[in-house]
């Protein structure tokens, strides 16, 4: 689908604005760069406008920043918000936590098929090697070889090739989504409403979203060396409502939903268009 439809990419981010500078730095310096870059802000402070306006100022692609009130951990409804916000065709999503490789938004937008949304995986640096490169604040290249790697160092490995033979194979029953690292058609994730704007804090949003993706009739492609993310460093702080989200999960897997009911398509005119945003 390569050059074939226009493409979003969405960051969402939460007052870590060294960190979404680094992400930001990585996404306008992409091989194939994405028709526009959304901000997905779930309530951070000056800090992270002031590190958005930096970039737009040197990027080739709009940045758009969409804000939300800091009322908690609400990623599924900032989500939802920067969806409904994109022009793209084709959506890609990440974490303003990761660093992406030179050519994620090509191995996405390759792989990219019709009845299918592709998930990927992620290399977990280290805190000493976050430090340094958020310290840095510069275009920064990370890889197999570099120190400080916590884990999963083994994704950091580029075959793209082999990447798009095992894709439809690889962890087919496992993990349905990841939403760090994730694509999709932008009509799909309508047809299912979106993300559950019930989960609240960690846990949960993803995986459902990617379950009720598969309902719809939609197949998993799994990234594996290719669209490759590098996870910063951080400590798990918003893991509140942890317990009640999974149990929520359970119980909707039980009923079998392909639309939730508290979705994106609170933020729609009748016809179809993009409202004002709150």
């Amino acid at each position: 689908m390569l050059n074939q439809m226009t493409c979003t990419l969405i960051i969402s981010t939460y007052n870590r604005p060294d960190a979404l500078k680094l992400c930001l730095l990585s996404a306008i310096n992409q091989s194939l760069l994405p028709s526009e870059i959304i901000i997905g802000d779930d309530g951070s402070r000056e800090e992270t406008a002031k590190v958005i306006d930096e970039i737009r100022a040197i990027s080739p692609v709009p940045i758009v920043h969409v804000w939300q009130e800091d009322s908690g951990f609400r990623l599924a409804k900032m989500r939802n918000k920067c969806v409904v916000a994109a022009k793209g065709e084709y959506i890609i999503e990440c974490d303003g936590d990761i660093i992406l490789h030179r050519h994620f938004v090509r191995d996405h937008m390759s792989m990219a098929k019709r009845g299918h949304y592709l998930k990927g995986g992620r290399v977990n640096l280290g805190k000493e090697l976050t430090d340094k490169l958020c310290a840095k604040g510069e275009k920064a290249k990370v890889g197999f070889f570099t120190p400080g790697v916590e884990a999963k160092r083994e994704n950091s490995l580029y075959m793209p090739r082999f990447a798009r033979m095992i894709a439809p194979y690889y962890r087919r029953h496992k993990e349905s989504a990841l939403g760090c690292n994730m694509s999709f058609f932008k009509d799909d994730f309508f047809a299912i409403n979106g993300y559950d704007e019930y989960y609240v804090g960690w846990g949960g949003e993803d995986i459902d979203f990617g379950r009720r993706l598969q309902r719809n009739g939609l197949s998993k492609l799994h990234l594996k060396f290719a669209g490759i993310v590098f996870h910063l460093w951080h400590e798990d702080k918003f893991m509140y409502n942890k317990d009640q989200n999974l149990e929520h999960s359970k119980r909707i897997d039980e009923q079998q939903p392909v639309r939730c009911r508290d979705g994106a398509d609170k933020y729609l005119s009748p016809d179809g268009e993009a409202i004002i945003i709150k």
